[in-house]
């Protein structure tokens, strides 16, 4: 005798909008939070998302962190940091240089003192641009996948774990086996 189980997966109800609710909570919480903790810094930082940064050339100004935009800095800052955004250096940098997602380009008038770092985007550096510290440079289409996806495996297996505990526990009980009595 064989017996067929069927394992019902519900798509509806509180289950999967407590989800949803919980994972937007937690991404509007790491965005409130990101701002107030780069404010907390220096004086005179500029933190953006979204909208470009430029730093005329008269300006010294703090350290410049810009989320999902551009940075043109033509002045004098401390840390540069571009995520999801370019950075065009004609001024000088009295800290380290970061760009991921986006470019870095230096004119003869840039001057790095520390490290200049550029991932999924090129790297474009004039003849005079000076770089006091380090200088990596990893383009290439394939590495901001990568950044996006690594990072997420862990959440992925833990979200798997508990969808997987969740159909578990709505399985109905096995049937009782009889005991083989040698007959």
């Amino acid at each position: 005798m064989v017996a067929a189980y069927s394992v019902t997966v519900p798509t509806e109800g509180p289950m999967p909008k407590r989800i949803a609710f919980l994972l937007l909570s937690l991404a509007l919480m790491l965005a409130a939070a990101i701002p107030a903790a780069a404010r907390s810094g220096g004086k005179n930082d500029r933190v953006q998302f979204g909208s470009s940064i430029t730093v005329h050339e008269d300006e010294e100004v703090g350290d410049l962190v810009c989320i999902g935009c551009s940075i043109h800095m033509s002045g004098t800052c401390g840390d540069l940091v571009a995520i999801g955004g370019s950075a065009l250096i004609e001024g000088t940098v009295k800290g380290d240089v970061v760009a991921i997602g986006g470019g870095a380009k230096l004119t003869d008038s840039a001057h790095i003192a520390g490290d200049l770092v550029t991932i999924g985007g090129g790297l474009a550096r004039d003849a005079g641009a000076t770089v006091a510290g380090d200088v990596v440079s990893q383009g290439g289409g394939y590495v901001m996948p990568l950044l996006l996806i690594v990072p997420l495996i862990p959440v992925i297996l833990i979200v798997a774990l508990i969808w997987w505990l969740i159909t578990r526990s709505n399985r109905p009980p096995a049937p009782a086996q009889s005991t083989y009595t040698g007959r």
